[in-house]
């Protein structure tokens, strides 16, 4: 199949997907973008398909990269942690990115993560599009900047807006709240626990007005 056929470049197929299984099986060949030259896996969305609760991150990072599952590194570990002291486990909800491949840079002669431009976020939404379309979910969690402007509005500024309700995607509520990334890069653990907190503290707002 040459790239100009390939189906996950055809829009209107992907928007006439029914079963989220499927998106993910066409979703692991997606060339929508250059993304694709230096990925390893597609990172799709996972958790409960029937979920209330959406939580979507920026982009997959190494770990994800290399196992094709979303938010599995030290973040992801901080995630998990804070939605079982929010009171809710990681299966009951589920969890993505704005990108479904990892965006990298060349640093001090090292591969890093980068945070997705807006033309690959842009490429990307159709799948966006398709989980909030199957999955339904009533509240979305945007974790970090990225996905909030992403998903809320370009001009959200999290510093300011953090933890209030916005209109979301899909007809959705939307609240952005700390990336775990973020918490983690904290100096001291002063600021680490604070940040922490603030990060419960939202997803307990999001976990309540989803009805999860």
């Amino acid at each position: 199949m040459t790239e100009a056929h390939h189906p996950s470049l055809d829009t209107g197929l992907i928007e006439s997907l029914t079963d989220l299984e499927r998106a993910r099986e066409i979703a692991a060949g997606c060339v929508r973008c250059p993304l694709k030259e230096t990925r390893t896996l597609v990172v799709f969305g996972e958790g409960n398909p029937g979920a209330s609760l959406m939580l979507v991150g920026e982009g997959p990072g190494e770990e994800e990269d290399a196992r094709g599952r979303p938010f599995v590194g030290r973040a992801g570990q901080l995630l998990d942690s804070a939605l079982a002291e929010a009171g809710i486990p990681r299966d009951a909800v589920w969890v993505t990115n704005t990108v479904r491949c990892r965006p990298t840079k060349i640093e001090a002669g090292r591969v890093a993560n980068r945070p997705p431009r807006v033309g690959e976020i842009r490429a990307c939404a159709v799948w966006m599009e398709t989980e909030l379309r199957l999955v339904a979910p009533r509240v979305v969690v945007c974790l970090g900047a990225v996905a909030a402007k992403a998903l809320i509005g370009k001009e959200f500024r999290l510093t300011q807006e953090r933890g209030q309700l916005f209109p979301g995607p899909a007809g959705t509520e939307a609240v952005a709240t700390l990336h775990p990334s973020y918490i983690i890069r904290q100096r001291d653990s002063e600021s680490r626990a604070r940040a922490r907190e603030m990060l419960v503290e939202d997803l307990r707002l999001a976990i309540r007005r989803a009805g999860a």
